[in-house]
Formats: structure tokens, C-alpha cells, sequence
């Protein structure tokens, strides 16, 4: 039975009754291949319950917590497991439109998900106009990342109106160790930390200059090269100093989402990238940074200097064996050239900051992140981290100032009981360190689907990012067709 990293365990430490660490995905089916023409919440549930064994991280699995905290907690079956104690199903009123979408999917974005469960839930929103129906599915953080979240939904999904024939659920339910056996675990874990606790400093120390926040402070640079230096590493690239500016989206969030999504064209995207050189990533960040320069222009509130941004990256290689080994992620941070007026400028700009990013996260393997979280002791990690969040770092400390993400997906057409999958938006995490808005693309049939979650008091319509990421794309567009 798997332990929960201390990544994973950061995420259910995180959360404060602000900040809710799970991960979500919009989905707008045409259910007309539906039996009866209509996916039902019970369509849903017997979906889950014939497939949850294929999922990566099986949707059966509960937290199986140690005594007093001693030491991260366990995945095991949950032995009551009913899909239809996550799956729900509402209705919107007519018309039935996207900002109505918008607004419940925000609403249920903003509720926890009970830890006493798998923790997932779903719901089927009902009454979408054009007869169509949306799907909303929350995962923890804890129990995914962005890559283990996209298979999962593979999982319930087909490559056509017919279902799959099926693999026989052989798999044997697993229990976390009897609970003597965890608090011994845990002692010896503890005896043992200041070992691994050192390991994990000196893997860390040489890439001090990449921590989000601890980058900015004077000295930490010089004191990163130094200990690369040290080591023999002077081949590591250096990183520019980022501070990242105050912004309206930045300080202490609160308990109220706001949500918009659409979508943009991936054939155009591709080919202004092989006009302009670079990759799709960098296209898509151009046009985060544009609509952001206008939305903070707008109001008169752009900065000087570029924006900080944090991007998810993967650490997963492949199909590697490791889909149960919890989180395997780290983030880049990387200016975001809003403070340039000229589209050309901006965009080979953001080029060479994602190109530099890249090639030091490449040396580095993003390594800082699971150093960070083994540095502390597990009956510590929790209590000093919720310590800190209550002393509303979001006020006076910037790491960054937005997430923002690029989830590939597969670029052909999925179905989920016979209903056509026609977009698939991901709602993600906003905190107060991380800035009160977070953009996540995913590629999906042809085109890019965008989700944007907002805290809603920062930014109360992320529909003029929407719109704005639109006209974005027309500059680049623009700069291509003279």
C-alpha cells in the first residue's frame, strides 16, 4: 500500500477555508447518442463503477490517516466505495448559457471535498442551451497531478459513440498497515528525518535561485552560484532575478471562485508559432501575456516590469511505471514580458525568458520542490505550514503572480456513454501565494480549451480575459499576416 509523498501531503497541508487544493475539468457533451438522447447522474455512476479499476490512481482509494500526524497518511480501498455518494446532478435555468455554466461550476469549485471519502466528486449540470449537458469532475491535488488527472479521465472515456470492450476488474482492494504498525512507521520515520532531512538540503541548495520567492531576496543568487560552483556545476545556466510586481489579482485571496473557458484554434496557433519560431507553449504564453497587459492596462495598473508566472511541469518520463508514486511535478518560473507595448517585442521576449527557464530546468530537474517538502518533519509539515498560510503571506510576499499551465491532450474526439466530449475546460487552484488567478490550457480535438478560475472578489468577470485572450490572438495573427 502507497504512502502519500510529502508533495502530495503538502497538498491536503495547503488548505486553509480559503484555499481548497483540488483540480477539476469542465466537460460539454452533446448527449445525442446517449440512450434516450440524455446523460443522467445515474448514466455517470454506472460509467464509474464499471471503470474505476482503470483509472491510475484507482477512485476507490481513501486517506487512511496516522495518529496525531506523526507521518503522512495512506491510500487504501475504501471498503464502502459507492460511486453514487460523489456523483450529483443539477439544473440551470433558461437559457441555459455559459456565463449560468460558469457561475455554478464557480460555486462548486469553492467547496472542499470531504476527506473521509475517495476524494472526488461529479456533477452533471443539466439544461445547457443547444440540448447539450456539462460534467463537472473535481480530483484532490493529493491524489493527482495534472498528468495522472487527464488519464484518469481517459479512463471513463472512448475513442467512439460504442464503449470499449472491457478489461475484468482483477484487482485486490489494499489496506493501509494496521495502525500499530503506521505509528511505528512514523516513529522511526521521525528518528531518521535529519538524514534525509540533510540529503534533501544539499540536493536542494544549488538551486536555491529557483524557489519561487526565495529567488527574489538579495543574495540568493550569488549564494546558488557559489555552492554550484562548489560542486562542479558551473555549467548551470543562470537565472535572471524576478520580482514580481504588484498586481490587483495579488494578496490575500478569498473563499468566492470565479470561472470563464472557451477555446482557440490549434491550427492557427501552430502556424503562427512556425512563423514566428518557437513552440505552441510559447505562443500560448504570448497570448497570456497580452491579454493580461491589456486587462492591467485597462485599469491602470500595469506594472513597469514583466509579470512572474509559474508553470507546471511534468516530471513524468513516458509511461514509466510510476502513475502510483504519487505527484511527479515541479514548476518553472519565468517572466511574463507585460510590460512591453510592441506585440513583436513581447513575444520574442517571452521566447527567450521560456527558452532560458527550460534550459536550467533541464540541468536542475526541478528538483526543488520534493526538497522543500522532505525538509520538513511530517508532524511539523502540517501545523508550520498552516502557521504560516494564517499569517497572510499574500499580503506582503509575491513568489509569482499567476499560474499558468499547458496540459497536452488528445487531438481527436472522445465520448462518454455515446455523447461526444465537444470541450474539456480545466478549473485549477488559485492560493494566496501563487496570485488570485490561475490559467490552464488543455489541448483537446483541435483546439486549445482554456479555463480560467479567479478569486472572485480580485476579479469578479474572467470573461474579459476570455475575451481579451481572443483579441490576442488576432495581434499575433496580425504580425504574421502583415
Amino acid at each position: 500500500m502507497r504512502q502519500l509523498t510529502a508533495v502530495d501531503a503538502n497538498f491536503l497541508n495547503v488548505e486553509t477555508g480559503t484555499t481548497h487544493a483540488h483540480i477539476a475539468g469542465l466537460g460539454i457533451l452533446d448527449p445525442v447518442a446517449c440512450p434516450g438522447g440524455r446523460l443522467t447522474a445515474e448514466d455517470l455512476i454506472e460509467v464509474i463503477r464499471e471503470r474505476a479499476h482503470l483509472a491510475p490512481r484507482p477512485l476507490r482509494m481513501r486517506l487512511a490517516a496516522v495518529p496525531l500526524g506523526i507521518d503522512r497518511p495512506y491510500w487504501e480501498d475504501d471498503p464502502d466505495f459507492d460511486p453514487a455518494r460523489h456523483v450529483f446532478e443539477v439544473g440551470l435555468p433558461a437559457p441555459g448559457n455559459a456565463a449560468q455554466l460558469a457561475d455554478v461550476v464557480a460555486m462548486l469549485h469553492e467547496r472542499p471535498l470531504d476527506r473521509a471519502r475517495p476524494l472526488w466528486e461529479a456533477v452533471v449540470i443539466q439544461g445547457l442551451e443547444g440540448g447539450r449537458t456539462a460534467v463537472y469532475i473535481k480530483v484532490h491535488h493529493a491524489a493527482v497531478d495534472g498528468v495522472l488527472a487527464t488519464e484518469t479521465l481517459a479512463a471513463l472515456l472512448d475513442l467512439s459513440p460504442q464503449p470499449r470492450e472491457l478489461p475484468p476488474d482483477d484487482t485486490v482492494p489494499q489496506q493501509a498497515p494496521a495502525l500499530a504498525e503506521r505509528v511505528r512507521t512514523g516513529l522511526l520515520r521521525a528518528l531518521a528525518h535529519p538524514v534525509r532531512g540533510a540529503r534533501m538540503l544539499a540536493r536542494t541548495a544549488p538551486y536555491l535561485d529557483e524557489i519561487p520567492g526565495l529567488a527574489q531576496l538579495p543574495g540568493v543568487q550569488p549564494l546558488a552560484r557559489a555552492i554550484q560552483g562548489a560542486l562542479g556545476r558551473d555549467g548551470v545556466v543562470p537565472l535572471p532575478r524576478t520580482v514580481a510586481p504588484p498586481t490587483p489579482f495579488n494578496g490575500t485571496i478569498s473563499a468566492r471562485r470565479a470561472v470563464a473557458f472557451g477555446e482557440l484554434p490549434l491550427a492557427e496557433i501552430r502556424r503562427i508559432r512556425r512563423e514566428l519560431g518557437g513552440s505552441v507553449n510559447d505562443v500560448v504564453m504570448a497570448l497570456v501575456a497580452t491579454a493580461l497587459h491589456r486587462w492591467l492596462d485597462k485599469r491602470g495598473e500595469l506594472p513597469d516590469r514583466p509579470l512572474v508566472a509559474a508553470v507546471p511541469v511534468s516530471l513524468r518520463r513516458g509511461r514509466d511505471g510510476d502513475a502510483a508514486g504519487g505527484n511527479r511535478m515541479s514548476a518553472m518560473v519565468t517572466p511574463l514580458a507585460t510590460h512591453l507595448a510592441d506585440p513583436a517585442e513581447r513575444f520574442a521576449a517571452i521566447r527567450g525568458d521560456l527558452a532560458a527557464a527550460k534550459r536550467r530546468f533541464a540541468r536542475s530537474s526541478g528538483a526543488w520542490l520534493e526538497g522543500l517538502s522532505e525538509l520538513v518533519p511530517a508532524p511539523l509539515a502540517g501545523p508550520l505550514l498552516r502557521l504560516a498560510l494564517q499569517a497572510r503571506p499574500g499580503e506582503y510576499l509575491r513568489p509569482v503572480n499567476l499560474l499558468v499551465s499547458n496540459v497536452p491532450g488528445p487531438d481527436f474526439p472522445l465520448y462518454l456513454r455515446g455523447a461526444r466530449v465537444l470541450g474539456y475546460f480545466p478549473i485549477s487552484v488559485v492560493s494566496d501565494l501563487t496570485g488570485g488567478l490561475n490559467i490552464t490550457v488543455l489541448s483537446y480535438d483541435g483546439k486549445l480549451d482554456v479555463g480560467i478560475v479567479t478569486c472572485r472578489q480580485m476579479i469578479p468577470d474572467p470573461w474579459e480575459i476570455m475575451d481579451h485572450l481572443d483579441d490576442a490572438l488576432g495581434e499575433l495573427r496580425g504580425l504574421i499576416d502583415g
